[in-house]
């Protein structure tokens, strides 16, 4: 049975990573008085997600209702996503599930129809800015141990982008490279600011802690955004050189051609658009091309496409 009260639909949170999916699900869990149960798809399988359901139902019917979060849910298979569908019908969970991805290409259309699409927008830079003073400043997390100046602030700002993850990991790195330095006593040892003036993160702990904190490029992980980004920024900045390389990088890494081949398509008419209205005919071409063809020749097609983006005149009269 299920509680009479009960009206929170499943949700399918879609936006670019660090901008609060997980946390957004943990609040609704929290704020509802619902159990939250966390599963990632990276490593989670069909056992796993019949395993909590089965757990999920035993507590419904002892009035404890339970909100399922499904981080990467694009990862899974068709087969996993449909083992969801029957806890989704019967509400015996609230699902949440969170994707980087346009859920048109990576959710099956059962999983979609039966619950509320919800897009989350790239943070600003003054969100993000507002993010690292919370955090220098709050006692759960740097609690005023250090500060930073603006030259350091507005860096981290720049290579975070929209993700607040990013910014707060960056941070968390340049923070505890200065405290080792300065011989204080590491973050979270409960260090009261006010005994000692603060040691200040400057510019060069930043980037030092860019360089610590970077990881070896992994579809897997969250460089994975990085490099698109990086990509995009090349094709955008009519860089060819750039754009082949940081293309070069996804290809090795193993990354779906489709979603290549979807990006530059979608780049074709944000920015280059009436300028050359050939271009976007050719990224068409090319996800036609990279579907028939596959790997390893549409990397060769690929590489055109991106190429006629990057050396194309720009325009954003479309948009």
């Amino acid at each position: 049975a299920r509680p009479s009260g009960s009206s929170l639909s499943s949700v399918i949170l879609w936006g670019p990573p660090g901008t609060g999916k997980t946390t957004l699900a943990y609040l609704v869990a929290r704020g509802s008085g619902r159990r939250f149960v966390e599963l990632s798809a990276v490593t989670a399988g069909v056992k796993d997600v019949r395993a909590v359901v089965s757990d999920a139902r035993r507590r419904l019917a002892a009035g404890e209702e339970t909100v399922l979060f499904i981080d990467e849910v694009h990862r899974f298979s068709r087969s996993q996503q449909d083992a969801l569908l029957p806890s989704v019908e019967n509400r015996w969970v609230t699902l949440m599930a969170a994707t980087t991805e346009n859920p048109s290409f990576s959710v099956v259309s059962p999983l979609l129809s039966r619950s509320l699409l919800l897009t989350l927008r790239p943070l600003d830079a003054e969100a993000v800015r507002r993010l690292i003073d919370r955090a220098v400043a709050d006692e759960r997390g740097l609690a005023g141990t250090v500060s930073v100046d603006d030259d350091a602030r507005e860096q981290i700002v720049r290579m975070a982008g929209s993700d607040a993850r990013k910014s707060l990991t960056v941070l968390e790195v340049a923070a505890g490279a200065v405290l080792a330095g300065d011989g204080r006593p590491p973050v979270g040892t409960g260090r009261a600011a006010d005994e000692q003036e603060a040691p200040v993160v400057t510019l060069e702990d930043v980037e030092h802690a860019a360089d610590v904190a970077a990881v070896r490029y992994d579809r897997a992980g969250d460089q994975h955004y990085d490099v698109v980004s990086a990509f995009i920024k090349s094709m955008r900045g009519s860089d060819p050189d750039a754009t082949l390389h940081y293309l070069a990088r996804m290809i090795a890494a193993g990354e779906d051609p489709r979603y290549i081949a979807r990006r530059i398509t979608i780049h074709a008419a944000e920015d280059v658009g009436l300028a050359d209205p050939t271009v976007l005919s050719t990224a068409v071409a090319v996800q036609q091309a990279v579907a028939l063809i596959g790997m390893p020749e549409a990397q060769l097609v690929l590489a055109e496409a991106a190429l006629a983006v990057a050396t194309a005149p720009k325009s954003n009269a479309v948009t």
